[in-house]
């Protein structure tokens, strides 16, 4: 799988591994730590989440254009780096965020930091293909790329989780997802007594260790207390993921491409010049057909991002409120279906890789955004299951209202899995060749900024997935699902009806 890939593939992938753990740690928990520590709903969380997401994306926009200006794109890497540590450092200390507006400043200088991180990282990576001996390896680079991506993703969930359930329980508690909305709704004086004295008791009991040796007001705020604080510190974990990355990364920068400096007379072996020869002999008319099919494929992807982020928003609140968080003896965390996406590509990276391969041999290997076309099908099939899974389940009101649904009315968490696995799949047809198709086709001296670009498309995607969050809240669940049926649907024959001209202007 790594045979024949350029040397810096490797620590290119090791350093964004690190900072993705440090990422998806806090994603994994962002949603439910709003709602928790601010007393949110799903909506206004996931208003608060799509701007953060968004900015994320948009920003990776500034970033390369600011890596393009400066042609320094291991500089503007590196105090991305050191930015985002700041901002996980913030968020790790409870009485540094007292609203809800403090939290999303600090979220917003950790999206800074990840837009002058993200993009130009990945347009380092396009540089060491523009080398003709390694041109052919592209996509398969980009897979290897993004499987490293999802290493760090995989385990951080479950890193999350369990430094908060473990502070909760080092204050005498069990970790339960339905009590700390019980727990507000209590404070807030908005329970019934139906609820009061029946699901909140039992559940305030059990999470007590079986006897509840105070009132309900104190075990409403105590329990608060030791959640909410058990979330500031599992955004710690972020912190040392960000410091393993930026050592990994000035360790290896040297072995990086750079483009040219203007001052710059002589290239030594580890420079890769910022235009090739093919760069300089392109016409207006080409730079501009290129430039549009990229804009094509972006316009194309943000359906695609506004379906599949909704993992850490409606999926995980699905997850807290329908789901029956037990396989057997174990008990789940509402969080930790989150993992599911990175495991599967981990995995599946090397399958997808070799039915490539194979299918090259035999001359039919499907163009990339033909991949991507049907990485949106696919993507469609498994909103299909969650809308059939979903059928008669009651609204999400009527399940605030009876403080919870108990385990038997809840769906089998195999339900999750299962979209969760299908979703992977889509996304290694769209994600990584996506980048693989941007690296080929975005003009030498605009790489960074179309890097950027394609990142600035996944945050429209992600502005929107507060919507996601209305309907989840307002309308039948399954009708939700159905809506990311047909947005992935359309997207889907948009795309295959670009295909042929999309090839054109990629050779």
């Amino acid at each position: 799988m790594f045979k024949n890939q350029p040397k810096g593939l490797i620590p290119a992938a090791l350093a964004n591994m690190g900072e993705r753990f440090g990422f998806y740690t806090m994603m994994a928990i962002l949603t439910l730590f709003l709602m928790s520590k601010f007393n949110l709903s799903g909506e206004e969380a996931g208003g608060f989440y799509s701007i953060f997401y968004g900015a994320i994306y948009i920003l990776a926009l500034v970033g390369g254009l600011i890596a393009d200006k400066l042609k320094n794109y291991k500089g503007t890497i590196i105090v991305g780096l050191l930015i985002m540590i700041v901002g996980y450092m913030v968020l790790t200390v409870p009485f540094l965020i007292t609203t809800k507006y403090l939290a999303l400043a600090a979220l917003l200088v950790i999206a800074f930091g990840n837009g002058l991180f993200k993009g130009n990282l990945q347009a380092l990576v396009g540089q060491l293909y523009d080398n003709p001996k390694y041109k052919d390896m592209r996509d398969s680079g980009f897979q290897i790329f993004y499987m490293f991506i999802n290493i760090g993703g995989m385990f951080a969930p479950f890193a999350a989780t369990s430094v908060r359930n473990w502070f909760v329980k080092s204050q005498g508690f069990l970790y339960h997802q339905d009590l700390p909305a019980l727990c507000h709704s209590f404070n807030d004086g908005v329970m019934s007594e139906t609820v009061m004295n029946g699901r909140f008791t039992d559940l305030a009991t059990h999470v007590s260790g079986g006897s509840l040796n105070t009132d309900l007001g104190a075990f409403a705020t105590n329990y608060l207390e030791a959640f909410n604080t058990g979330f500031h510190y599992a955004f710690s974990v972020a912190i040392v993921a960000m410091l393993i990355s930026l050592v990994i990364f000035l360790a290896y920068k040297k072995i990086l491409p750079s483009p040219v400096n203007a001052k710059t007379k002589k290239e030594d072996a580890t420079t890769t010049p910022m235009y090739s020869k093919e760069e300089i002999q392109q016409s207006a008319k080409e730079v501009k057909q290129r430039i549009l099919a990229l804009f094509a494929v972006f316009g194309v992807v943000i359906f695609f991002w506004f379906s599949f982020h909704q993992n850490g928003l409606t999926l995980t609140m699905f997850a807290k409120d329908y789901t029956l968080l037990k396989i057997g003896n174990i008990q789940l965390s509402a969080e930790i279906f989150q993992s599911i996406n990175p495991f599967i590509v981990v995995f599946l990276t090397p399958v997808i890789m070799w039915l490539f391969a194979r299918l090259k041999k035999k001359g039919k290997e499907p163009s990339t955004p033909k991949k991507i076309g049907i990485g949106m099908g696919i993507a469609a099939s498994a909103f299909v299951i969650m809308a059939l899974g979903s059928l008669g389940l009651p609204k999400l009101a009527e399940v605030t209202a009876m403080g919870g649904l108990p385990d038997a009315a809840r769906v089998t968490p195999w339900l999750l899995f299962a979209t969760y696995f299908i979703l992977t799949v889509a996304e290694l047809f769209i994600s990584p060749l996506g980048l693989s198709f941007v690296s080929k086709v975005a003009p030498a001296h605009l790489q960074g900024l179309m890097q950027g670009a394609w990142l600035g498309a996944t945050a429209v995607g992600n502005f929107s997935l507060f919507m996601g969050a209305m309907m989840y809240e307002s309308i039948s669940i399954s009708v939700t699902w159905t809506v990311f049926v047909v947005v992935c649907s359309v997207s889907m024959i948009a795309m295959f009806a670009m295909v042929k001209w999309l090839d054109r202007v990629a050779k």
